[in-house]
């Protein structure tokens, strides 16, 4: 199969070129043909008006081409200032290191790029956090000469304020007249940033477009072949019975929460970060202890502080962090989708393989899940993919209520769109209860039957679907200093 097909862009120095498309367009292959992985088995690359052909990624960075991965490439047994000039260590005599060189240049870099108070030359790099991993890699490139810089996915693990850093530093390397490709998913960022457009499709190069001007529609519309608006089409409001009452819900983290889920429905969970959404999903999951009120599905209630009960009861939960808190990364996929069914992949007390493959075969069928083999390492799926995993574990459980975290955070456009596919099917066709929690507006909105918005861990309003828009949300998602008294 041919990952890419006749593909032409050119990208020019001190312009940030963004590079978009769903998972499997071709944008990682892509970046491995840029820096010497894969080689092209037609057609050229060009650095400069110079053909050039790469065996290795060090032949591009030769070139003055660097990829920044979406997890940095630093060596934590090294200090930050060997980590900036590995490969590329200053020297004298002709063999020995430099170190007085090596610290004052590292220095210098550090003050540049103005964390001179964050980071030290001599520290270790085992314990940095994603973002001070990031900018080392940039560092390197740019002690290195990088004319070419290209960044893959890169705030998928940054706070806010470190993504708006990040995104100061690209400016400023497009003021240097440094030439940027920048990969996201998220749309945002992409109008936010760049100079151009180009969209991969199915390994096609589908537009190469001014991004002045451009929308998120437009894109999602060149990505996927149809219009976000299509993602959520109307639904009818559910007159089903009540699966899920919580009452009076009080844990460390919420307060006072009382609310009512519908078989067949969406119930949508809007407001700030840090204004008890997530809390509340594990307070109803059982992550959480409850001090005071009921969680009570089809009329039973559930013990505080029990997943078990929780799960058994017909509750799946699909949390915001699912590298953290939802896949056993070290596990293959059939063995993350089997972890809440024992008894059904079971012959005699023991672990029936058949049974688990005919299980999860079937369910990972109709979810799409794009994979070599149930036996691969969940690891080498994309973002999109792993959240099908916590969705097939789920699916593979009696369930009756399915509670989502940010179901949508680092995928992208086409995979979100099955995964909104999925949720209609699951209300439409299954009459299951989905909550989802989101921080997406358009998602909110567009996916929600009733939504309830929160603020200092307490439910502060609810809107019908006719009645919910961004401006109301919004009011009743800011704290007020009352309330938060």
């Amino acid at each position: 199969m041919q990952a890419l097909t006749d593909i032409s862009f050119d990208v020019k120095l001190g312009e940030v070129l963004a590079l978009v498309g769903e998972n499997g367009a071709g944008k990682s292959t892509l970046m491995r043909l840029l820096e010497g992985v894969f080689a092209p088995t037609r057609g050229e690359i060009q650095v400069e008006g110079r053909t050039v052909e790469f065996s290795q990624p060090r032949d591009a960075h030769q070139a003055g081409i660097r990829v920044i991965h979406q997890e940095p490439e630093i060596v934590p047994d090294l200090t930050v200032a060997e980590n900036i000039f590995a490969g590329d260590l200053p020297r004298k005599a002709g063999h020995f290191l430099d170190w007085k060189r090596l610290m004052r240049e590292t220095a210098a870099l550090l003050k540049k790029f103005g964390i001179e108070r964050e980071l030290h030359p001599r520290q270790m790099c085992g314990g940095l956090g994603p973002a001070q991993r990031q900018m080392i890699e940039i560092m390197r490139a740019v002690q290195a000469g990088g004319r070419l810089v290209a960044f893959d996915e890169p705030t998928s693990s940054l706070t806010d304020e470190e993504t708006q850093r990040l995104f100061t530093i690209i400016r400023d390397l497009r003021g240097q007249g440094v030439a940027i490709i920048y990969i996201s998913h998220r749309l945002p960022e992409i109008t936010a940033l760049a100079d151009r457009v180009v969209v991969l499709r199915d390994g096609l190069l589908v537009d190469d477009l001014p991004a002045e001007g451009v929308t998120e529609s437009q894109i999602t519309r060149l990505m996927v072949g149809r219009e976000l608006s299509e993602m959520f089409p109307d639904r009818k409001s559910s007159d089903g019975s009540v699966v899920l009452k919580v009452d009076a819900m009080n844990t460390e983290h919420v307060h006072d929460i009382s609310l009512e889920l519908r078989a067949g429905e969406v119930l949508g969970i809007g407001g700030l970060i840090g204004a008890g959404r997530s809390e509340l999903a594990k307070g109803i999951f059982g992550f959480h202890r409850r001090t005071a009120g009921t969680v009570m599905v089809n009329g039973t209630e559930l013990p505080s502080g029990d997943t078990a009960a929780a799960i058994a009861a017909g509750i799946g939960f699909a949390p915001e962090d699912r590298k953290e808190e939802a896949l056993l990364l070290m596990q293959t996929i059939l063995e993350n989708s089997v972890l809440c069914v024992p008894e059904k992949v079971s012959s005699r007390g023991f672990y029936d393989r058949r049974k688990a493959l005919a299980l999860i075969s079937q369910i990972s069928t109709k979810m799409r899940l794009k994979a070599s083999s149930l036996d691969a390492p969940v690891t080498s799926l994309s973002g999109g993919n792993q959240q099908k995993v916590v969705l097939t574990r789920w699916l593979a459980c009696d369930l009756k209520i399915l509670i989502l975290d940010e179901p949508t955070r680092g995928i992208d456009v086409g995979a979100r769109s099955e995964i909104y596919d999925l949720i209609r099917k699951l209300t439409d066709q299954e009459g299951l209860g989905v909550i989802v929690i989101s921080s997406e507006m358009p998602e909110l909105l567009g996916l929600s039957d009733r939504i309830v918005v929160m603020a200092d861990g307490r439910i502060r309003a609810a809107f019908s679907r006719e009645d919910a828009n961004e401006e109301a949300i919004m009011q009743a998602a800011i704290p007020h200093g009352s309330a938060a008294a």
